[in-house]
């Protein structure tokens, strides 16, 4: 994982070693792992009785994307939808505070970037992680953008922010992104925000946080992000 939703790395022991919801955040270099930093909480227990449909595991995609140019409009309404074996989960960029990694994640999931890649890190009681390409947490979209976020932000329950490799700067990103279960996940402030999850998302992100790992923190059953919708209004 290694781009950890933060990036767990070694915050995974801090930190993954290599992987967390940072990870690889999109960007960067292939054999390094995005990763948050781990929760100090450990973990929790998944809700019961959370399920999600069998598909087809994910396989590595081989993809160059081109750093976005341009900005998202200002004063309209961005929602990036995914649409996943274990429900949808809606995505409303905030892109005046992140602008350039709002613009970004806007650009991946315009382009089908997204479709087809797995979540596949999942640390209950903490965040699940997707948007790998090589489904393991070292790829990313072949370029990175870098905003280091203010210095009260704070990582609440559906909040969507991008993991990084532990070696990485503040605020850099790629394509892999995490979803806060936590409450708050206690993360100091990395890891570069793209928005918060609204209606009703969070069941799907409880669901997939349902799916049981094995001792890396991947899913045993596959999660999949069968198709990324960007919406403007």
């Amino acid at each position: 994982m290694p781009r950890f939703l933060p990036a767990l790395a070694v915050l995974l022991s801090l930190a993954f070693a290599a992987a967390g919801c940072g990870g690889d955040s999109g960007s960067t270099s292939a054999g390094t792992s995005a990763a948050i930093a781990q929760s100090p909480g450990g973990t929790a227990t998944a809700p019961a009785g959370a399920a999600c449909r069998d598909v087809p595991a994910a396989a590595p995609k081989q993809v160059e994307e081109q750093a976005p140019t341009t900005r998202l409009k200002r004063g309209a309404r961005h929602t990036v939808t995914l649409l996943t074996n274990c429900g949808e989960i809606r995505i409303l960029l905030d892109q005046r505070a992140q602008p350039k990694t709002a613009a970004s994640f806007a650009q991946l999931a315009r382009d089908g970037f997204f479709d087809g890649l797995s979540f596949h890190r999942v640390v209950p009681g903490f965040v699940v992680q997707g948007g790998d390409p090589a489904g393991d947490g070292t790829g990313g979209p072949g370029y990175s953008v870098t905003e280091k976020p203010p210095a009260g932000t704070r990582y609440t329950r559906g909040v969507v922010a991008m993991a990084k490799s532990e070696m990485e700067p503040a605020g850099t990103s790629g394509s892999q992104f995490f979803i806060v279960t936590a409450e708050d996940a206690q993360l100091p402030p990395d890891y570069a925000v793209i928005g918060r999850v609204v209606g009703d998302g969070m069941n799907a992100a409880d669901r997939i946080e349902a799916v049981p790992t094995d001792a890396t923190d991947a899913p045993q059953r596959p999660v999949v992000i069968e198709k990324a919708t960007l919406s403007e209004g």
